[in-house]
């Protein structure tokens, strides 16, 4: 019988934060760039639109080589890999903040997004094989909080640092913070590699970075323009790539990502299917409020960025009762239950107004946050309860894989729904009206979600969570 309750080791826990720090540092730093893109313009003599480009060339480095990074830490060890990450990381970030032309910034970027594609599935490797089966909870909950806190404080924080310094600044914060990530690494992460990794699988890396790059294009293109000719394009081209990348990969005897991992129904269902309806409405809604206060009810930037403070204070408030909640209930009865909360606070979101009494929209955001939180920890913790030490390393690559895409799938289905809304109408301005619709629909996708895990077995992940399994 697994036990009730448990402390996670203190070495376990240092590693944790470790990687936790290193992971906020890089949803960080992309969430407070979108505040600083017009100042940046400025700066380089540029129109602002022109300046996503240094948010998609990030975001393609990135896709590109997230399908190696479990065999180049299985090659080479999982604490150089990281540490040379980090670093790279870091010293791009520095780049950043002296380019003097908009060309020596993108180049820069790119090499931030290279790095970044290492850190998060190496760390999360890291943990994960460093995490015995009973303290997997604890540690996962450590390493999932810069997912939930980044980009609701990034583009506060960002905004902050522009207006108050420069634009810089918001690079410059990496210098620390990576510096002191690279001495923790060296220190205290464990030299984790395989013994016999193989020759790299060149083709299966080809096709899975192909794929990731075409989807996570289109769906970026998507999400910035209302015309769905050329997004269509890209993620149909991308879908294509990830069939003969799954053909491939059946097929290869050492493939470069273990498609076993899909056979253990925890991880499947959370990573696609229901896992992918709880992580689109999760996405959408941090997208859609700031919109909603500013533009649907015609508020100032500061109060929109309090208010996204009150569903960030949400996020936080949750993490202390997540661990005692799935211990008593278990999983698929707390991903049930609060995921159809989850779709329907996002659906309340929808009903709200600019005559609102604050009381009653601060109490809803602050739900909001506490069920987005909540789902949020019990997915990415359950995705790999059930999974053999061997098939861990290609869990968490395909992990990274698939949330940027959920996050940006959410983002995209989000602003297509307001566009379609000002489409149907001839109109070019966004109205009230337009915001309830695109709340209910992601709401709506968050409530199936919840439902959908009803498929799940009631045990499931008991030995993660500690609760008892019947005799």
């Amino acid at each position: 019988m697994p036990p009730t309750s448990s402390s996670l080791p203190r070495d376990t826990r240092l590693i944790a934060l470790i990687v936790a720090s290193a992971f906020f540092m890089q949803t960080l730093d992309s969430a407070i760039l979108t505040t600083s893109l017009p100042q940046m313009a400025q700066t380089f003599g540029v129109r602002p639109v022109e300046m996503s480009v240094a948010i998609t060339v990030y975001l393609l480095c990135n896709a590109a080589l997230i399908p190696a990074s479990a065999w180049l830490a299985e090659r080479f060890g999982a604490r150089m890999v990281l540490a040379g990450a980090i670093a790279l990381f870091t010293a791009a970030s520095v780049a950043c903040a002296l380019a003097p032309t908009l060309v020596t910034f993108v180049l820069a970027r790119a090499v931030q997004g290279s790095a970044g594609a290492l850190m998060m599935p190496v760390g999360r490797m890291v943990v994960l094989r460093q995490a015995e089966k009973r303290h997997l909870l604890e540690a996962t909950a450590l390493i999932t909080w810069p997912g939930l806190i980044g980009p609701v404080i990034g583009p506060v924080l960002g905004g902050a640092i522009t207006a108050w310094l420069n634009w810089r600044w918001n690079f410059w914060i990496n210098l620390p913070i990576g510096l002191l990530g690279f001495w923790l690494v060296r220190r205290h992460v464990p030299d984790v590699r395989a013994a016999e990794p193989g020759s790299f699988d060149h083709v299966g890396a080809l096709w899975s970075g192909v794929a990731l790059v075409l989807i996570m294009f289109g769906l970026e293109i998507a999400s910035q323009q209302a015309s769905w000719a050329w997004p269509l394009a890209l993620v149909g081209g991308g879908l294509g790539a990830g069939v003969q990348a799954w053909r491939h990969l059946h097929r290869h005897p050492r493939p470069l990502l273990n498609l076993a991992v899909f056979r253990v129904p925890t991880f499947a269902v959370c990573s696609l299917s229901a896992g992918t309806c709880s992580r689109v409405a999760i996405a959408a809604t941090p997208f859609l409020l700031p919109l909603l206060f500013q533009v649907g009810f015609g508020w100032s930037a500061a109060t929109s960025g309090g208010l996204v403070m009150a569903y960030f204070a949400g996020n936080l408030a949750m993490k202390s009762v997540t661990t005692p909640l799935l211990r008593r209930f278990g999983f698929r009865s707390v991903l049930v239950v609060n995921g159809v909360a989850l779709g329907l606070s996002v659906m309340a979101c929808g009903l709200l107004g600019p005559l609102t009494p604050w009381p009653l929209l601060l109490a809803l955001l602050v739900a909001a946050g506490l069920t987005r939180s909540m789902q949020f920890t019990s997915l990415n913790t359950l995705s790999f309860a059930d999974l053999e030490d061997r098939l861990r390393g290609t869990a968490a690559t395909i992990s990274s894989m698939l949330h940027p895409i959920n996050a940006m799938l959410g983002t995209a289905l989000a602003a297509a729904l307001l566009n379609g809304a000002m489409a149907i109408d001839g109109r070019s301005q966004l109205l009230l009206a337009d915001f309830r619709w695109a709340f209910l629909v992601c709401g709506a996708l968050g409530v199936l979600g919840g439902l959908s895990y009803l498929r799940l077995h009631p045990q499931a992940g008991h030995e993660v969570s500690g609760r008892s399994a019947p005799t």
